[in-house]
């Protein structure tokens, strides 16, 4: 058993089994949380179901090819790729082409087709910080080297992002370049003064919101409205606790018969806890463990710095998203708006997240010993195939 998780494709195997149970258990709890709502509103019970099912066929191919890409070829496009993203997300500006949901001003549409931009910043940001980090990796312990360029083109990120309200996104955002520099060997004492320095910015961003600050106060005070600011997480905590150890069952939520808004989305979690119950969000809890063992061991065991911060970055924003978003339902941190990575409803978030975890298990596949192993198991399948051909005739 210690020889199995010692092989080289571990990292391989466990990125890619919980990247796809965590996929599946989210397809099956979107269309469970989804269904109702779906046919309060006239459509078919499956039609977010469909969705999500359409993204998921878009975001394997993305996938694949990202998984199957060499590391040099990601660290090539990493500044043109950066600089694209940038100029999409300022297409939600463009009147007739961006538009604002929840008060965020931070999709596009065209015809039928709606996207949210700043998914991909998240992906391009956590290349290009791999990328320039790594090649002024000798230099990190000088304040200019470590803050230039990393720091201004990140802080230009963040800002077209909160220039749509978007500050769930942005904070996600904060928590990625936070891990690059972590794993590049910043010293920590520079964390400190940005530490101060986002605290600061998060502080005025929230005063001046009168949304942000009532979110945070319904979430701090012991007399908040039931009807009102506090209504969505009392009704996650309710679908939560009445799940007990083994839950009500699939399909028989009761919160999602338009008691606890984002039942499909934001709060899925609320959902698996009352269906599956405990044991169904340990379950969830576990395979983000499990995803966050294998990049914590990709970082640990490939020689390229590149790879070493990019997953990093990559880590912090998956994790780290799954962390909030749980601590969101659960009531330990106000509503923000994050989705579960990989479980929640939602067309962009889906498709960049398993684009991200198709670039992690492309360096985990070229970790040392690993593509050998592959092609060794590779050549067993096949000459069990052929065994297996040759009987049946």
């Amino acid at each position: 058993m210690i020889g199995q998780w010692n092989s080289a494709v571990t990292s391989y195997y466990v990125l890619v089994g919980a990247t796809t149970l965590l996929l599946v258990i989210g397809l099956v709890m979107v269309l469970s949380s989804s269904s109702v709502e779906s046919l309060d509103q006239g459509d078919s019970a499956y039609s977010v179901f469909f969705d999500q099912a359409k993204f998921a066929l878009v975001g394997l191919p993305a996938l694949f090819v990202l998984s199957r890409m060499k590391v040099r070829v990601l660290q090539l496009f990493a500044w043109p790729a950066l600089g694209v993203a940038l100029v999409f997300q300022l297409l939600v500006f463009v009147p007739g082409l961006g538009a604002g949901v929840g008060g965020n001003q931070n999709w596009i549409r065209v015809g039928g087709i709606s996207a949210q931009p700043s998914e991909t910043i998240k992906l391009t940001l956590a290349v290009w910080l791999g990328a320039v980090l790594a090649r002024k990796l000798h230099l990190l312990q000088q304040w200019k080297h470590a803050l230039i360029p990393a720091v201004p083109v990140a802080g230009l990120a963040v800002l077209v992002v909160l220039a749509g309200h978007d500050l769930g996104t942005a904070l996600v955002l904060l928590m990625l370049v936070a891990g690059a520099l972590f794993v590049a060997g910043v010293p920590l004492r520079m964390f400190g003064l940005a530490a101060l320095a986002g605290a600061g910015v998060a502080t005025l961003l929230t005063v001046t919101s009168k949304n942000r600050t009532g979110r945070i106060t319904s979430w701090l005070s012991n007399e908040c409205d039931a009807q009102s600011a506090c209504y969505q997480t009392l009704h996650g905590g309710w679908g939560l606790a009445s799940g007990g150890w083994g839950g009500l069952g699939l399909g028989e939520s009761r919160e999602k018969w338009s008691y606890l808004p984002a039942a499909h989305n934001d709060f899925i979690f609320a959902i698996i806890g009352e269906e599956l119950g405990l044991i169904g969000t340990l379950l969830v809890v576990g395979l983000f463990g499990l995803l966050a063992f294998a990049m914590i061991r990709v970082i640990r065991r490939h020689p390229d710095p590149f790879v070493q911060i990019t997953t990093g970055a990559i880590l912090c924003w998956i994790i780290g998203q799954a962390l909030v978003n749980i601590a969101v339902v659960i009531g330990l941190a106000p509503v923000i708006g994050l989705p579960l990575p990989l479980v929640s409803a939602g067309g962009s978030a889906l498709i960049m997240t398993m684009a991200a975890l198709g670039v992690v298990i492309a360096f985990a596949r070229d970790e040392p010993g690993a593509a050998e192993a592959l092609a060794a198991r590779g050549g067993v399948v096949r000459r069990s195939l052929a065994v297996v051909g040759r009987a049946r005739g």
